[in-house]
């Protein structure tokens, strides 16, 4: 982690620069905003689900409810804000990746409303320089 971020926390951040940490856009951006965000703690992120999401028209038109792989997929836009932040690595065109999860469960379902997740996080690990990517 850099030294300027080491315990220092963020937050809350707009959709600005969830949007300069992310590649991710419109559908698939599932990052509205960050409530707070210590680099060695976690971070606390929402999305405004709304019953005009797309995902919504057939998963399952009579009783809407937020596919389980879009809640993981938030999960993991917001764990790449929480490693981008730590980092420094907004707007350096580098990019981070989901690489696993492990012992996922779902308690409740989400239908048309806000998705308030947030989760304690080891500290990212530091990024390695791979000769394909950037």
């Amino acid at each position: 982690m850099n030294q300027t971020s080491a315990s220092a926390a963020i937050g809350p951040l707009d959709i600005k620069r969830v949007m300069a940490a992310l590649p991710h856009r419109y559908p698939m951006l599932l990052v509205d905003r960050v409530e707070s965000l210590d680099p060695d703690k976690g971070i606390v992120a929402i999305k405004a689900v709304t019953i005009n999401e797309p995902f919504f028209q057939g998963h399952f038109p009579a009783r809407p409810i937020m596919p389980g792989v879009l809640i993981v997929e938030a999960l993991a836009q917001a764990a790449g804000v929480l490693a981008v932040e730590a980092f420094g690595l907004a707007g350096s065109g580098k990019l981070v990746y989901f690489m696993a999860i492990e012992g996922a469960k779902f308690h409740d379902r989400r239908s048309a409303r806000e998705l308030n997740f947030s989760g304690s996080a080891a500290p990212p690990h530091r990024p390695r320089d791979l000769p394909f990517g950037s």
